[in-house]
């Protein structure tokens, strides 16, 4: 047996997480002095309502590595095979905790795969390693199926306001108050593990109908696309773009994710994101 580990930047339900028996690692928040982890001591709704308060971002952290310790061990004590699936290393510190803690556990067949993305392709690639393991699959096959789809993940993001991307330095200032006044809204893409512009449009709307155009054309014809929308704070926006992918891709049950902390303080509220595989 293989034990899938993931970790809260996957934007997987806690909830589901826990009923497929996948660890879900959490990443650490820090609004000044207070840290919190996003499982059990800080909810996206609390986040949101912090983050809007606040005139400076929060800070991420990565998880210790001592909380994998227990998964590790267990697995060990099981005989085991153990096959982290973890968020880019460049947006996230995560692959290099996960790294560490298992130097402490040598001879001992742990897996930590960069995935070079996050959020719902993450939560993709961590579901369909599940159900392999739950067939029976070994590690090897496991593995090599995570590592055949990583270069075929596309992750495209509508943010609702520059401000946070200004805040986090990622665009100056001036840049950001001009594209304010000329209410342009980016999109962002994650290419090569990193955020990167894509294109932008002059309205919210136009933006949101352009998101929907880029995943009817790049996810078309591939047979395994796990087309998934994200939000963080535009719950029925998210409804909206689901139901028009469902409709002009003919797909039905496409699940919607809440955006994690570690992404939503860069992007802000009101984001919007579509996540896929393209056809090999």
């Amino acid at each position: 047996m293989t034990k899938i580990v993931a970790d809260t930047t996957s934007g997987l339900p806690l909830d589901l997480a826990a009923r497929l028996g996948i660890p879900m690692i959490p990443q650490l928040v820090m609004f000044g002095e207070q840290t919190f982890r996003d499982d059990t001591e800080l909810t996206t709704t609390d986040f949101l309502q912090k983050l809007k308060a606040s005139s400076t971002l929060p800070k991420t952290a990565a998880p210790p590595p001592p909380l994998y310790d227990p998964i590790f061990e267990e697995a060990v004590k099981k005989g085991e095979s153990v096959i982290v699936i973890a968020p880019t290393a460049k947006m996230s510190g995560t692959v290099r905790s996960a790294e560490t803690a298992r130097a402490d556990f040598p001879g001992a067949d742990i897996r930590i795969i960069d995935t070079l993305t996050i959020a719902g392709c993450l939560g993709s690639l961590v579901l369909a390693a599940q159900e392999l393991a739950q067939k029976g699959k070994t590690a090897d096959e496991i593995e090599a199926y995570v590592r055949a789809l990583i270069p075929l993940s596309r992750t495209y993001f509508l943010v609702d306001t520059l401000e946070y991307l200004q805040k986090g330095g990622r665009i100056g200032a001036a840049k950001a108050l001009l594209g304010e006044l000329l209410q342009m809204k980016p999109i962002l893409q994650i290419k090569a593990g990193q955020a990167a512009p894509y294109e932008q449009e002059r309205t919210k709307k136009r933006a949101t109908g352009r998101l929907i155009e880029i995943a009817c054309e790049q996810a078309a014809g591939s047979l395994d696309a796990h087309l998934c929308v994200m939000h963080s704070d535009a719950e029925e926006e998210a409804r909206a773009i689901c139901v028009e992918l469902g409709s002009r891709l003919n797909l039905q049950n496409i699940p919607i994710y809440l955006l994690p902390p570690a992404i939503v303080t860069h992007a802000g509220p009101k984001t919007l994101a579509v996540g896929f595989f393209t056809a090999a």
